[in-house]
This record gives C-alpha cells, sequence and structure tokens, in this order.
C-alpha cells in the first residue's frame, strides 16, 4: 500500500504589485470574478509552478523505481510520449484496437516515471498508442483572494521597437502592464490515499516532495510579471487512515482569514486563525 493516510491541505500566499495569474480572455490582466471583485488563480497555473519545481530539483533522479520525469511541459507531443512507454515496455505501436492489457501496462509505466502523472492524473487517451486515463489522486482547487482585488494599468515605455516601419515614427512607444498591488490568497487542496492505492501508487515520498513543492513554488518562478509572490502558510489535515476521519469542508472552516486593515497592503494587514477543536484522529500540521 502506498499510502495509508488522506491528507488535506490549505495554502495561504500573496501578490505584491505584480499579476499572478493572467487571464487570455482578458487582454492577460490578472484573473477576477467580475460579480464579486475578488481575485482568482487556476488550478492549472498552481500545478504548473509544483511541476516546474520537481523538474527543477529531481530531474533524471531514480527513488524506489520510480522516476521523477514531468509529461505535462513543452518540449515533445504528448502522443510521442505515449509511443515510446509502449516501446520501453516492449509492447506494439502504431496499431488500432489496443489491448486493454498493454493500455493498463502502458498506464502503469506513465505513473512510474512521470511525477505529475502519478500526482495529478493525465488525460492519456489519444494518439495510435493510448495509455488510458488517470485519475489523479492530488486535487488543488481554485485560489480565491480574501479581499476584493484592485488592478491597476500601469503604463510603461519601450525603447526598442521590432520593425524598421515602426522606427520611423520614433525610438520609443508606450504600452501597459495589469498588477495587483497586493492581494492574499487562499486555495485548498486534497490527497486521496484511496485513489493513491488503486492506481497511481503516489507514495510518501511523493507527498514530501509536494509540500516542498508547494512551499518553494515562487522562490524559483520570480518574474517582471508576477512580481513579488510568497508562499506564506502552508496548513496539512493528516487523517489516520485511507479514507479519512472527517470531511474536508469541516477542517478547512478551522481556519479564518480576515482583514483587519483596509485596504489591505500587505500580509500583516491580515490576522489568520486556527481553531483548536480538530477532530479526533486528524493531525494539523503547519509546514510553514
Amino acid at each position: 500500500m502506498a499510502l495509508n493516510n488522506r491528507y488535506d491541505f490549505v495554502m495561504i500566499f500573496d501578490v505584491e504589485n505584480g499579476n499572478p495569474n493572467g487571464d487570455p480572455d482578458a487582454g492577460n490582466t490578472p484573473r477576477i470574478d467580475a460579480e464579486t471583485g475578488y481575485g482568482i488563480i487556476t488550478d492549472v497555473c498552481l500545478k504548473r509552478k509544483i511541476r516546474n519545481f520537481v523538474e527543477l530539483c529531481k530531474e533524471g533522479e531514480v527513488s524506489n523505481d520510480k522516476a521523477f520525469n514531468i509529461l505535462v511541459k513543452a518540449d515533445r507531443s504528448l502522443n510521442s510520449k505515449f509511443t515510446a512507454a509502449y516501446e520501453e515496455e516492449g509492447l506494439k505501436t502504431k496499431q488500432k484496437g489496443k489491448n486493454s492489457e498493454d493500455v493498463k501496462t502502458a498506464r502503469d509505466y506513465m505513473c512510474r516515471n512521470y511525477y505529475d502523472v502519478r500526482t495529478f492524473g493525465a488525460v492519456m487517451s489519444t494518439g495510435d498508442d493510448p495509455c488510458g486515463i488517470v485519475r489523479g489522486p492530488v486535487q488543488i482547487n481554485f485560489a480565491r483572494s480574501i479581499s476584493p482585488i484592485n488592478i491597476q494599468d500601469i503604463t510603461i515605455t519601450r525603447q526598442a521597437r521590432t520593425t524598421e516601419d515602426r522606427m520611423e515614427t520614433g525610438t520609443t512607444e508606450m504600452g501597459k502592464k495589469s498588477i495587483i498591488p497586493y492581494a492574499l490568497y487562499r486555495a485548498e487542496g486534497y490527497v486521496s490515499a484511496a485513489l493513491a492505492n488503486s492506481v497511481t501508487d503516489l507514495t510518501e515520498e511523493d507527498v514530501e516532495l509536494l509540500w516542498t513543492a508547494i512551499i518553494n513554488m515562487f522562490e524559483n518562478d520570480h518574474s517582471a510579471a508576477r512580481g513579488k509572490m510568497c508562499m506564506r502558510k502552508l496548513y496539512v489535515f493528516r487523517h489516520s487512515n485511507v479514507l479519512g476521519n472527517c470531511p474536508s469542508h469541516i477542517l478547512f472552516d478551522k481556519i479564518k482569514v480576515n482583514a483587519v486593515s483596509e485596504p489591505p497592503r500587505n500580509f500583516e494587514d491580515y490576522s489568520i486563525t486556527v481553531e483548536d477543536d480538530i477532530p479526533k484522529d486528524v493531525e494539523l500540521i503547519s509546514k510553514i
């Protein structure tokens, strides 16, 4: 059995003078709930940063017959990676009507060799050599800001033009970048030991790497566009068994985050309280 405990977790992080997750449908301005004014960050964005950290610190390593490669990244097509799994396992490639056992063998190969597959799952049913569909044991909700966000469009000057025609009108031109002066976000996630044990074989070592990646996800991801981003708190609820001892929403409600100063412009303008009546057989671990 890979995991003996279910986990639920809460991430609290902030951004200062940056754009944590641009919306391509809105000129890449920070994502926002138009109805309430609260900022949002997609689960895909957060998972990308976790993937990047794992690739940065564990690429090429193998531990207990498991590798830490990353499937979802911009290097080569996904279908070519699926075909490589068939070749590594000695299975016939480029044939229609795949044997279900071959697909399962290829799926297990992908779980062993790709950290993000055994963690987040993947749809690998495309191409001539499908590897099935894996429902990941680790899931993360959209992050949401604690307070409504204030998006500011900052005008900037660009001194390098791209074409000779544009150079004829001058050596500089104006541009814009969208920032949030300050926002504190909260995201919640889950680690299903039942799914890990039945499908992907996610291990305790993998889960510890997940916590390390979450804590450091912004430290090697700095850019001018994203401003200053920091993981402020990571709370982990560790259940005493595989299926869990308490519904996750009850545990999440034990952590309260409220603004104590308006408008909030730094982390100290918020208070974080943790209720001490944690349900029996659930351990609260503060990673930060």
